[in-house]
């Protein structure tokens, strides 16, 4: 018996190790929505056995959209992806023995509200649908007028506001990043997108959270979230040629010049079978209009160093300065096989994206502010006039390529770069007064000053992304590189002369000083964050990231001023205490680990980085050196849940460290405006932030109504504040320190419907704001508690083609209350009310006219305002499809139009009103090209 034993034994371990050492399959394909062809990133991918349909395997696909499941025996299968919003998809394959790789292909998946019949819609898509943590709004349900861009669909949204600046928030979080079927367009300028695109290409608008790159491709998330907009084309409008082109000459008032408008824009877009597709676009323009088609300057150096701090500021829907525009670029992308293995030019699969972009703007500002400081005692208020010109001249190029550098193995390279130049010229009259403390004390002078500043600045910017990412034979196993550079140098070279005015205790006896000098300053940034991470499966709804981050960050300041000789006329002689050279390393390892749990439903991960610091400030005017270690803890969490019924709730902890900028840091005196100098803090330690942040967002399919809610929770116990010194002169020295006991807190909530039969569109909005914090003026601690509430309804038709019309208001009351000044808490309100109308004539004819009402309260003397603004435009098209058009359009007809703005700070209110454009009649010819399917 031993011996039959040991040779059942032997056929047992030889039949074992046949099966361990035979070749096994790997089974691959892709997850697309079938309207849209979008990859469908995180979908539920199951492999069962054909004749019982037992389990097998699974895995979840990518942002790709792409799957594998790997080590598969050969015998039939039964491939079924499941996704929230979709029906189930399923797909027969056979794996037969000694195949290294099978493919299925594209799994189309359709939504669950379209009934197919010979590939037609029968059922409308739903206005908003929720698929996990995004919402999207399908454009078809929101109308725009003929030849409309982008950004007039998105005010259409609910929750979604767009000013006129052509600033976007949704939810109360301002968007920064829009992207065209999932990929950027002219870089990272969202205006590109929104501004030069026409809203009848778009098919779905998506909004959500974007991870960051790292963090899409390992799954877990790190927290690095940017609220994203993402414009889904129209399948049959991603083929073509179209844009946008116009020319308009217009006459203004006898005190402004004469208006001028011209606009080119081309755009081509091919898709191949094979999942190819190419972009070029070609955009230009020029105006004197306060128009805008992209940021002015986006991505370059800060402003003119030294500006002197005058009226300025931003308000809701209100234009600050007037500026004339000339820019010109082209963008270009092209994507690799999406489903073919074979090498093209680039390599196995390369996407390549690259723009150019050439601005030239001249900003004007002409305004008046009245400012008022809280003292321990008796307010300061602060009359001032500011006259502005800035000449910027930007050269900006933006590139992307992703290249697949084998089936397992992907390199993505974002580098950005952008060349500036900017001459700038301000002239500044100031007068400041103490007020009556109600007790029959007068008003009281204090300084006046003139002030006139002349800069020339060079800047370049540049940034670079590299990640290389690896995944492994097991499912879930990822390894990633990624560094990320940040490289500025910005000159300048200022001129700046002052006369001002002092007055003593009693208002009496005035002396003046001059001030006569020239001002050099260098600055240099070099930033790199290097991120290595792995992640390892523990189960099949379980992994856990392991990761280490060295960063380092290298600035240098050089600030050199000299006082005018007056025997011999040269800039010699040397400012001491406004001239230093100065220097901060900051470098820190980080390591850390996050574990994460992911089912259909819910999803939830937790994590902790230990930091370790060493900071080393280095005053080499001096010759002073000083170094600092910091040990922090940062802790994560995320919870994430999908209800049933098209709901969804995100709930999301993190925390995070800020390192002051050598500006703040640098200690030196700027006295751009001699009677508000800014001086720099080398005792400044980093900021420490918790933030809490709830996001969710509801809607039904059948009774076309949408929830969305937001909020947000921020504390810090050393946020960098400032402290201000107010001499008996009227000096005002602001330096910046940490300090304790700052918290914010903000929600927003937007409600939708859609009224049937009358296609109305009907959306409330609610806004609260709170916060607290403190600063420190002359030594005494100040707590400074800000309120807000805002309410806002919007009623939007969608009636015909013939007839567009829309109504909106928006009351907002704001609170700010002083501990050390508690008569100076300011309250007011402001009113917000718009009317808009596009009425389809007879004979080819369209009117389109908007008014705009606002009013405020509370405010200072002389800054409150009601007023219309009232806009029309009659316009006759011409050709085929009405791709012509002549228009005739007048804008402010009540001439009417102002700008008075409140800016509210720790420690001080201030009311600005600027001049901006009035009334001004334009004569455009406007050419839409559209050619599409070919």
């Amino acid at each position: 018996m031993k011996p039959v034993f040991l040779i059942l034994s032997l056929l047992l371990s030889l039949s074992g190790l046949a099966q361990r050492t035979a070749p096994r399959t790997e089974l691959g394909g892709m997850v697309v929505d079938s309207a849209t062809a979008k990859p469908l990133g995180q979908a539920s991918v199951s492999l069962l056995n054909a004749r019982d349909s037992s389990y097998v395997t699974g895995t979840v696909t990518d942002n790709d959209g792409l799957f594998m499941l790997r080590n598969l025996a050969s015998g039939s299968y039964r491939v079924l992806v499941t996704y929230l919003g979709y029906r189930n998809g399923s797909q027969l394959v056979a794996v037969k023995p000694g195949e290294a790789s099978v493919q299925v292909g594209v799994l189309r998946l359709v939504e669950q509200s379209q009934q197919l019949g010979e590939v037609v819609v029968r059922q409308e898509s739903a206005p908003v649908t929720i698929r996990q943590d995004t919402v999207v709004f399908n454009a078809g349900s929101f109308k725009t007028q003929p030849n409309a861009q982008v950004e007039a669909l998105l005010r259409k949204l609910p929750g979604v506001e767009v000013s006129r600046d052509g600033t976007i928030k949704a939810n109360g979080q301002t968007v920064n990043r829009v992207l065209v079927d999932g990929k950027p367009f002219f870089g990272t300028d969202h205006r590109m997108a929104t501004r030069n695109l026409p809203a009848d290409i778009v098919d779905k608008v998506q909004l959500f959270d974007q991870s960051s790159d790292l963090s899409s491709f390992s799954g877990i998330d790190d927290g690095n979230r940017e609220p994203t907009l993402n414009l889904t084309l129209k399948p049959d409008k991603r083929k073509g040629y179209f844009g946008q082109n116009e020319l308009g000459l217009g006459t203004a008032r006898d005190d402004q010049a004469n208006r001028y408008s011209g606009r080119l824009n081309l755009n081509r877009f091919s898709a191949n079978n094979d999942g190819r597709r190419k972009q070029i676009s070609l955009i230009g323009q020029a105006n004197n209009l306060n128009q805008q088609n992209f940021s002015l300057g986006a991505g370059g150096p800060s402003g003119p160093v030294g500006n002197p701090e005058g009226p300025g500021g931003a308000g809701p829907q209100s234009p600050t300065n007037v500026i004339e525009v000339r820019a010109g670029g082209v963008n270009y992308r092209s994507d690799g096989r999406r489903n073919d293995s074979r090498r093209n030019k680039h390599g196995h699969r390369a996407e390549i994206a690259m723009s150019y972009f050439l601005t030239q703007g001249i900003t004007v500002t002409d305004g008046q502010s009245r400012r008022t400081s809280i003292l321990p005692e008796r307010p300061l208020t602060t009359d001032a006039s500011l006259y502005s010109q800035n000449r910027q001249l930007n050269h900006r190029f933006n590139a992307r390529l992703d290249w697949q550098l084998d089936s397992l193995t992907n390199l993505r390279l974002t580098p950005g770069l952008v060349w500036q130049t900017a001459d700038f010229t301000s002239r500044l009259s100031s007068r400041s007064v103490l007020l009556g403390n109600g007790m029959g004390s007068a008003v009281q002078p204090v300084n006046t000053g003139e002030t006139a500043f002349n800069s020339a600045q060079t800047g370049f910017n540049g940034t670079n992304n590299l990640l290389l990412t690896r995944k492994f034979r097991r499912e879930g196993r990822t390894l990633s590189v990624n560094l990320n550079s940040v490289m500025t140098d910005g000159q300048t070279q200022a001129l700046n002369r002052s006369t001002n005015t002092f007055f003593d205790s009693t208002g009496t006896n005035p002396s003046s000083n001059r001030l006569n000098g020239q001002i050099g300053q260098a600055s240099f940034t070099n930033q790199h964050v290097l991120t290595l991470s792995y992640t390892e499966p523990v189960s099949f709804t379980q992994k856990v990231e392991l990761r280490y981050v060295y960063s380092i960050n290298n600035s240098h300041a050089d600030r050199q001023a000299t006082d005018q000789n007056e025997a011999t006329g040269l800039f010699d002689r040397v400012n001491l205490p406004l001239t230093n050279r100065f220097g901060s390393s900051f470098g820190a390892h980080r390591a850390g680990a996050t574990f994460q749990t992911q089912r259909l439903r819910y999803k939830w991960a937790v994590g902790l980085d230990a930091q370790q610091a060493h900071w080393q400030l280095h005053n080499r005017t001096d010759q002073t050196a000083e170094q600092r270690s910091y040990v922090n803890l940062l802790p994560n969490a995320l919870f994430s849940y999908t209800f049933s019924g098209n709901r969804n709730l995100r709930l999301q902890y993190r925390t995070r460290l800020s390192v002051p900028s050598v500006g703040q840091l640098q200690p030196v005196l700027d006295n751009t405006n001699p009677l508000q100098i800014q001086v720099g803090n080398p005792r400044l330690d980093p900021e420490f932030y918790n933030t809490l942040v709830l996001v969710y967002n509801a809607a039904t399919r059948f009774s076309n109504q949408s929830f969305s809610a937001f909020a947000s929770v921020n504390q810090s116990n050393n946020r960098i504040s400032t402290a201000t010194i107010i001499s008996p002169a009227g000096v005002q020295t602001t330096q910046p320190v940490n300090a304790g006991g700052f918290w914010s807190a903000y929600g927003s909530v937007a409600v939708g419907r859609t009224l049937q039969p009358s296609k109305l569109g009907l959306t409330f909005t609610t806004n609260l704001g709170l916060s607290r914090s403190r600063s420190f003026i002359n030594g005494d601690a100040n707590e400074t508690i800000n309120r807000s509430v805002g309410q806002g309804v919007r009623l939007q038709s969608s009636y015909n083609e013939h007839l567009d019309y829309g109504l909106s208001g928006n009351l907002t009351y704001q609170t700010a209350s002083y501990s050390l000044l508690p008569n100076q808490n300011a309250a007011f309100w402001w009113q917000h009310a718009t009317a808009d109308l596009f009425w389809k004539l007879p004979f080819r004819l369209a009117l389109t006219t908007d008014l705009t009402y606002t009013g405020t309260t509370g405010r200072a003397a002389g800054f409150n305002q009601r007023f219309v603004l009232w806009n029309a435009a009659l316009s006759r098209h011409f050709f085929k499809g009405d791709t012509g058009e002549l228009r005739v359009q007048v804008f402010d007809l009540l001439n009417q139009n102002r700008s008075l703005i409140r800016n509210t700070t720790d420690t001080y209110i201030d009311d600005v009103q600027n001049r901006i454009l009035r009334r001004y009649l334009l004569v455009s010819f406007v050419y839409n090209l559209r050619q599409f399917g070919r």
